[in-house]
């Protein structure tokens, strides 16, 4: 099993970079920059589009500290999928999934984790 079919199975719902700039009023090349730019994750499932949670927008804002949080797993040399893997990972101790906690405004403890998330 590939990485991006392990990840999928975690995520409800996925969305198309097009459908991220309906969302944020952007168009493609400016959801292509936030990717870049670490502001949000991407994955190529079976080698189809890129995808990305649609969890990761609110509304018509991306989740807050989200991007804080990516740039924390990147540090820790987390790959993109690896890291959309850890934000869907139920963790007891939260409760829930980190992504859920970030939706719910619980930044802090989120980005304390992935802080200390090496492995």
């Amino acid at each position: 099993m590939s990485a991006a079919n392990d990840v999928s199975e975690l995520v409800d719902e996925w969305i198309t970079l097009p459908e991220v700039g309906e969302r944020l009023g952007l168009d493609v090349l400016k959801v292509r920059q936030l990717l870049r730019d670490g502001r949000l994750l991407a994955v190529r499932p079976d080698d189809g589009p890129l995808r990305i949670p649609s969890a990761f927008i609110v509304g018509d804002e991306i989740v807050k500290s989200l991007p804080q949080v990516i740039t924390l797993l990147r540090d820790n040399k987390y790959a993109d999928e690896e890291a959309v893997r850890w934000l869907f990972t139920p963790e007891e101790t939260l409760p829930g999934t980190p992504i859920q906690a970030l939706i719910e405004n619980r930044g802090t403890e989120v980005k304390r984790r992935a802080q200390a998330s090496a492995f």
